[in-house]
């Protein structure tokens, strides 16, 4: 009996070279598609179908079909193309079958014998370009954690300091009226008035942005306040201003979108906290040998976290003092980190750190064990890279618990409030008998009667978005500024 059954070409690609074969053996002898038909008995327009990759044949009729054209099953199931203009044909239909192509809106061009070879050539690379410069745009979690990793030593190299964007920032703060305490919101707005930018709070930005900002008509779209006098809001005016300032262009690559983020952060930070206010505070408190982050945080009106990275920018560079921040989540992840006084930060074999687990003995951690929390806690740690002495903090966000510590070598404690903590630990690290390793007890116990369900985390495997910004929904964006923008 006859095999009428398909014979499982793994994708469309064989199809393609499947037909492209058929259809060369049959143009070799000269035949058309209706002669072949009538030969093997089946209707001329499923051969065209089989010949453009689009129909995979029954084995018997690709006997058939191999029978007539002389020529071996195994001949026509080869893999590459039967000729240079066959390989260009595949090409130019693989493009036009693909989501790029798609995307484009426009109609294929069939990649037929009457296509005039330099055309074919030119349509194919055509492709091929526009495919390569896709795929150099998206950038995946590794190229992403790369990127990280540069741009985190080389803020290390330089103390975390900008000196351009510490001074861009003070002469504009100074400009608006500041002159100590917190940046106010009017502040603010007279910095957005030195631009040509009038701040507007609105309750329906595109869901894919922080800030929508109208160059057109000097407009910065903010959400509306959900905690009066936050700094949150002041922040990301600051931020959205900073892209002017500091004359930022559309990013070209993902590396480039994340040098700006960082950049404009920066800005922020330096006008939240400015450099010559911040530094007269710290330098006093280290005189009186009483520095502590809970009191810049609230001498300038930021979140605890702003006031920890913002005095990772000015403690070396002005109070000589090497330090660490790290932000770290409930489940010992680290999310955040910078460090230029030799604490080994976790890094995987690229040296990335984010997501990399922290000891369990370090405070950052120890930290989710005390009771009290809501003031900041001390402890010196013993690491085979030193000691080192931490102050850390806790808090809460939608996405569970975090800590954030800031640290010193032990040399350095000796200007900190809660140097005379005697919490210690020792830490091995990243030695994984210190803390990664169970007791052996316990691993005898239940090594080969447990199967523990590991939470996946699906963003590792997904590229990051592609386009200019990155992860905006341009079409969402366009239709929220022509619905508040004024009449040209």
């Amino acid at each position: 009996m006859a095999d009428n059954s398909g014979f499982g070409l793994e994708n469309d690609g064989d199809l393609l070279t499947l037909g492209r074969r058929i259809r060369h053996h049959r143009t070799a002898r000269g035949l058309t598609l209706e002669q072949l038909g009538e030969a093997v008995g089946t209707a001329p327009s499923l051969l065209s179908m089989v010949e453009n990759g689009r129909r995979e044949p029954r084995l018997s009729l690709l006997q058939h079909v191999a029978t007539v054209l002389d020529v071996s099953v195994t001949d026509l199931l080869a893999d590459e193309p039967p000729s240079r203009r066959a390989a260009l044909e595949i090409d130019l239909d693989r493009a036009q079958r693909g989501p790029l192509f798609a995307s484009l809106g426009l109609p294929a061009v069939k990649a037929s014998q009457k296509l005039p070879l330099p055309v074919l050539e030119n349509l194919v690379g055509l492709h091929t370009e526009l495919a390569r410069r896709a795929s150099e745009a998206i950038a995946t979690p590794e190229e992403a954690r790369r990127a990280n990793t540069e741009l985190r030593l080389e803020r290390q190299a330089r103390n975390n300091y900008y000196p351009e964007i510490e001074a861009l920032a003070e002469d504009m703060t100074r400009k608006a009226g500041y002159t100590i305490g917190a940046l106010t919101h009017r502040s603010v707005a007279r910095m957005a008035e030195q631009l040509g930018f009038t701040i507007l709070h609105v309750d329906d930005l595109p869901h894919s942005t922080r800030t929508v900002t109208d160059l057109r008509h000097g407009r910065i779209y903010l959400p509306p306040a959900s905690i009066p006098g936050g700094h949150g809001l002041r922040s990301l005016a600051l931020q959205a201003l900073a892209h002017r300032v500091l004359g930022h262009e559309r990013p070209r690559s993902y590396a480039e979108f994340l040098r700006q983020r960082v950049e404009i952060t920066y800005f922020a930070a330096c006008c939240l906290i400015p450099q010559s206010a911040a530094v007269e505070f710290l330098d006093r408190r280290k005189r009186e040998k009483d520095l502590a982050v809970e009191d810049f945080r609230d001498a300038f009106g930021v979140t605890h976290e702003a006031a920890a990275q913002r005095f990772t920018n000015l403690a070396t560079e002005h109070l000589g003092i090497p330090l660490h921040f790290l932000r770290v989540g409930d489940d010992g992840a680290l999310f955040r980190g910078y460090a230029n006084d030799g604490l080994p930060l976790p890094a995987d074999v690229t040296g990335a750190i984010e997501g990399q687990m922290v000891c369990r003995r370090w405070a950052v951690r120890e930290a989710f064990t005390r009771r009290d929390r809501a003031q900041e806690s001390y402890q010196y740690t013993d690491t085979p890279a030193g000691t080192f002495w931490c102050s850390t903090q806790t808090g809460t966000t939608t996405n569970g618990q975090f800590s954030l510590a800031v640290g010193v070598p032990f040399a350095s404690a000796k200007w900190f409030r809660g140097r005379d903590t005697a919490v210690r630990r020792q830490s091995t690290c990243p030695d994984e008998s210190c803390c990664r390793r169970p007791a052996a007890t316990a691993a005898a116990h239940w090594e080969d009667v447990s199967w523990p369900s590991a939470r996946m985390h699906q963003h590792v495997l997904s590229a990051l978005p592609t386009g200019a910004f990155p992860g905006v929904d341009a079409t969402e964006v366009y239709a929220f500024l022509d619905k508040h923008a004024p009449s040209d």
